[in-house]
């Protein structure tokens, strides 16, 4: 009877309630002048006891087994046991039972942004590290190269100056380390103003092809450097024209930090970096890889983080500031696109995204 009365809705048994009170009052006004008292007194009994059961069962359906299943789906939210809640009965008409649904779903909400803010708050106190370690390199080894110099100005004795070519060659390395403070400075402002929504693309048409050569040749020396070749895919499209409607210093920006780090961590005297252009309808597939060592699926997730590094060592000998892939993915983003990265351990890492192509006028 309870299960039967848990399946029913509060205004059906209310229902269902009134129509047994009133075939028993109809059933006494036709039959109780003909009954003794005893079976008067005794039909009212029976209806006393028929409404009093109706009502117990009802309200233990309909409030006191839900207050009860409410109770158990606090318990499994304090122990987090939410694959253990049930929604099946979600748009059920019953009060309470919204109710408790309405507790349980935003109990979930809740804990996922809980769980959001511990992660964040770890990536912050992570980026803090990063960050830290980033701006003390350069800045300790110009400190160091401008208080030797300075130490040695104020010896009293002729021997112990500096010599003016040693002197020299300390002030172009403090120089150095204050650029590498400095662009990595800029950066970090490029990057905050990427993400508040601060810098606008300028969107222009330009040719992708032109872009890429122009890049080649910047990069061209590095690439001897490593002993590695830059080559563009199909070979045919070097005679074309591939126009998109883009930023075209920010794709340039894009585009070299891309290349530099398929430069910087492909293979040495066999490197091969590839720009692949993929023209469609409406867009152009950039795609640029190496044959590298390639980066393990547990980094993939992580690669376009701030100052995420795959080896640590290796990365800050090669130089940069940890924010180039960081600034790119913004920078794709800023033009409706997403960067992908596809890569195999031994056979080399693919960055790639897409670019709009300007509408032809008719």
């Amino acid at each position: 009877m309870l299960k039967l009365l848990h399946l029913l809705s509060s205004r059906t048994i209310a229902i269902l309630i009134a129509l047994l009170v009133a075939g028993v009052l109809t059933l006494a006004a036709v039959y109780i002048p003909q009954l003794p008292s005893s079976q008067a007194f005794l039909s009212g009994g029976l209806a006393v006891a028929a409404c009093f059961l109706l009502i117990y069962l009802s309200f233990e359906a309909l409030i006191f087994r839900e207050i009860n299943s409410i109770y158990s789906r606090l318990e499994h939210i304090k122990r987090k046991e939410f694959k253990k809640l049930s929604n099946k009965f979600l748009f059920r008409p019953e009060p309470l039972r919204r109710l408790g649904d309405e507790i349980v779903a935003t109990a979930q909400r809740r804990q996922q942004e809980l769980d959001e803010l511990k992660r964040l708050q770890a990536l912050r106190r992570e980026f803090l590290a990063d960050v830290s370690h980033e701006l003390k390199t350069p800045l300790f080894a110009a400190q160091g190269f401008v208080h030797t110099i300075l130490d040695e100005e104020e010896a009293d004795t002729d021997a112990s100056s500096m010599d003016p070519a040693m002197r020299r060659k300390f002030l172009h390395r403090a120089a150095a380390s204050l650029d590498t403070l400095g662009t990595l400075v800029q950066d970090l402002v490029t990057i905050a103003q990427l993400e508040k929504g601060v810098v606008r693309m300028r969107r222009q048409r330009f040719d992708l092809v032109a872009l890429v050569h122009e890049l080649f040749e910047l990069l061209g020396q590095q690439a001897e450097r490593r002993g590695a070749t830059l080559t563009l895919f199909p070979p045919h499209l070097a005679g074309e024209e591939i126009p998109v409607l883009a930023d075209r210093n920010r794709i340039r920006q894009v585009l070299i930090n891309l290349i530099d780090n398929a430069l910087k961590y492909g293979r040495e005297q066999e490197g091969q970096v590839v720009v692949a252009l993929t023209p469609g309808r409406s867009s152009v597939r950039v795609a640029v890889r190496d044959n590298g060592n390639g980066i393990a699926p547990e980094h993939q997730a992580r690669i376009f983080e701030r100052f995420y590094r795959v080896e640590k060592s290796r990365s800050r000998a090669a130089g940069g500031s940890g924010l180039g892939l960081a600034i790119s993915k913004h920078i794709v983003e800023a033009h409706k696109s997403t960067i992908h990265i596809k890569s195999v351990l031994g056979e080399g890492t693919t960055m790639e995204f897409k670019l709009p192509r300007p509408k032809v006028q008719p």
